[in-house]
């Protein structure tokens, strides 16, 4: 469950009869545009392009209550993704042997061994697709009130894509074939992902993601700061294993002279000549760009041979992965980035009069 005014679940596993969320606390009225959220469904879905697994799902939502015409009911908002092509035979070697990076030892553990280990099972990456349903709703809807969310990727293995602009983020400048701003940066990176994945190995990343048009006083001290309600959503997505705001930690390697905002006024506001702040002081918004970087740790199934233990018998054992998996994890991150700053912004914004 997440949210304070808006309730958030997201629940089913990856290789289940389906995966699914559902919202509480949505107004009557919002438009539902199908066809706008099916277009960033399928920036996530699998199975599209040689950089992400060969799995191929549809992730077209099926919406079970809470639309009507289009419009939303003020009813609890669910709905469904059903899935097809799952493989869970590649995984039944895997009950008892836990795949090293993954939750397989610490479900076993948690659930004592019931959890469901096909694809991951609820820890799986699977789980980002209703995930985005929301964070795609909640998306559109900030677009209505003139807030915009856009991410790309800052890096992956090491090659760095140029970075936004803090005070005016280049938000449509993002490929939408390869989400980054530099087409040549791109290159490289899917250069670096196929040659890794011929290796048998895999790759991280990290995402950048901005929010434009934001007001200032949005959050709050302490857990209701921005930065706290949308760190504790990003760290829902699985891969991601750091998150960071603004000039994050760079900002310990400076002086406070060197990382000031100075504050200065512009068309009749306040406003910063500097943004590394990341748009948010005191977990309220200054009305500044909010920029928010996730770290995407490498995927953790890999073709090369692994050490793990056999759990019956206590005793090590040689594992080797098969299956389908992406060779880098982050490019897909980049909309499910986007999904969760959406829907800790909207959530905050409900909560104002």
């Amino acid at each position: 469950m997440y949210g304070e005014n808006l309730k958030l679940s997201v629940f089913g596993e990856s290789h289940g009869a389906a995966i699914g969320m559902t919202m509480e606390g949505v107004p009557a009225g919002l438009p539902v545009e199908e066809a706008r959220l099916q277009q960033f469904l399928n920036r996530r879905a699998p199975g599209q392009n040689a950089w992400s697994t060969p799995r191929r799902e549809e992730d077209r939502p099926e919406f079970l209550s809470g639309v009507l015409d289009g419009h939303t009911t003020g009813a609890p908002l669910t709905a469904v993704i059903y899935n097809h092509n799952t493989r869970s035979r590649d995984y039944e070697a895997l009950r008892f042997t836990p795949r090293p990076g993954h939750a397989d030892y610490t479900a076993f553990v948690k659930y004592g061994g019931f959890a469901d280990a096909a694809g991951g099972g609820h820890f799986s990456g699977r789980l980002t697709a209703p995930l985005c349903v929301a964070g795609g709703l909640c998306k559109l809807w900030l677009e209505e009130r003139g807030i915009r969310v856009a991410a790309h990727l800052q890096s992956i293995g090491g090659i760095a894509d140029d970075a936004f602009d803090p005070l005016h983020p280049e938000i449509d400048r993002v490929s939408p074939d390869f989400p980054v701003l530099s087409p040549e940066k791109g290159e490289k990176m899917r250069e670096r992902i196929a040659k890794v994945h011929a290796e048998g190995d895999s790759v991280g990343g990290v995402v950048e993601c901005a929010v434009t048009g934001l007001p200032a006083g949005l959050g709050g001290p302490g857990c209701e700061g921005m930065e706290s309600r949308i760190a504790s959503l990003a760290f829902a997505i699985p891969a991601v294993k750091g998150v960071s705001f603004g000039a994050g930690f760079a900002a310990a390697d400076r002086r406070g002279s060197e990382n000031n905002d100075a504050f200065a006024v512009e068309g009749g506001r306040v406003v910063t000549v500097t943004n590394h702040c990341g748009g948010i002081l005191g977990g309220i918004t200054n009305a500044m760009p909010l920029l928010m970087h996730l770290a995407v740790k490498p995927t953790p199934s890999i073709a090369r041979p692994q050490q793990s233990v056999d759990l019956r018998t206590m005793q090590p054992c040689p594992l080797e992965i098969t299956g389908r998996h992406d060779p880098c994890i982050a490019p897909r991150a980049v909309p499910v980035a986007e999904a969760v700053a959406a829907i800790a912004v909207f959530d905050t914004l409900l909560g104002t009069k």
